[in-house]
């Protein structure tokens, strides 16, 4: 993962989490890599991972069996769509909406690239839902 320099690294590794977590490849229950493994896998501090997991336990994405490891919350889809879809409602929306108003940008070229893009890099996941 290549980290973005203008947003803290621990938060980056939280939406990475939230993504597995959202894609269905780390379900309600199941068990996520360790903060030693995570750490390893991103080649980052384990201090920076700890900080990930303590703010995704405090959002009640995930939660910890002590001596066990880190697990998903049964309710961590819904909670991760609910922040997301805020953030993305109050600041990355309306951003948008000025971008595509200054470069004349009309919803039905919009709808066509969006569906393409579905396409290129969740054709997977897309098949699978019912």
């Amino acid at each position: 993962m290549e980290f973005k320099e203008n947003e803290p690294i621990y938060l980056q590794i939280a939406a990475h989490v939230c993504d597995q977590i959202l894609l269905g490849k780390w379900a309600a229950e199941d068990k996520i890599p360790s903060v030693r493994d995570l750490a390893v896998s991103f080649q980052v501090n384990p201090n920076t991972v700890m900080r990930t997991y303590e703010q995704l336990q405090n959002q009640e994405v995930i939660y910890n069996k002590r001596g066990i490891g880190f697990f998903v919350t049964p309710d961590a889809v819904r909670k991760v769509k609910a922040q997301r879809k805020e953030r993305f409602l109050q600041q990355d929306l309306p951003e948008f909406f000025h971008n595509l108003f200054l470069l004349e940008i009309d919803l039905e070229e919009i709808q066509q690239r969006y569906e393409a893009f579905k396409t290129e890099n969740y054709e997977s996941e897309i098949e699978q839902k019912p």
